[in-house]
């Protein structure tokens, strides 16, 4: 027996398909392999120009985030700033008010001992005339007589000084 087919001996079939494989081959590396090559490059530059445009995101918004913390901060001073002119402005016109109103009170503090000071001589006026004439009708009176002038002007001045030490006593107290 002759051994018709061996398996280590290639045939006419083993050309064919070596053949096959080989065009096979050609086209793949010559119409195939390019485009998805090319297309394979053009996918890895986008990946690498969105890596590269996100880091310079990621940088421009640190610079941002930076400039914001820096606005911030400086805003923060101003209002320190105009917190502390508010409360100057507050304080002085808080003295300011509080001089007026001292101003104030003094002059009607003032006004007032001058009105007391002018109804008590008022009265006073008032009662030595009225006293001159209770103590003339009264010394009329007791003496049944007439009394005249100069002992009466004595007994008016008596009189009106004896209210002036009784008004003295009752202002002092």
């Amino acid at each position: 027996m002759i051994a018709t087919s061996v398996f280590l001996l290639p045939n006419g079939t083993f050309f064919v398909e070596l053949l096959v494989v080989a065009v096979i081959l050609f086209l793949m590396t010559k119409y195939i392999l390019p485009p998805l090559n090319k297309a394979m490059e053009g996918r890895q530059e986008k990946i690498r120009a969105s890596l590269a445009a996100a880091d310079a995101a990621r940088a421009e918004a640190a610079a941002a985030d930076d400039e914001r913390a820096k606005v911030l901060v400086a805003a923060r001073e101003q209002a320190r700033v105009i917190v502390a002119g508010a409360q100057e402005t507050s304080d002085q016109l808080k003295a300011e008010a509080g001089a007026r109103a001292q101003v104030e009170y003094d002059r009607i503090v003032a006004s007032a001992v001058a009105e007391v000071a002018a109804a008590r001589q008022h009265a006073i006026d008032e009662a030595s005339a009225r006293i001159s004439e209770i103590v003339f009708d009264l010394v009329s009176k007791v003496v049944e007589r007439e009394v005249d002038q100069s002992t009466h002007n004595d007994l008016v001045r008596e009189a009106v000084a004896a209210l002036n030490a009784e008004a003295l006593k009752v202002t002092n107290r």
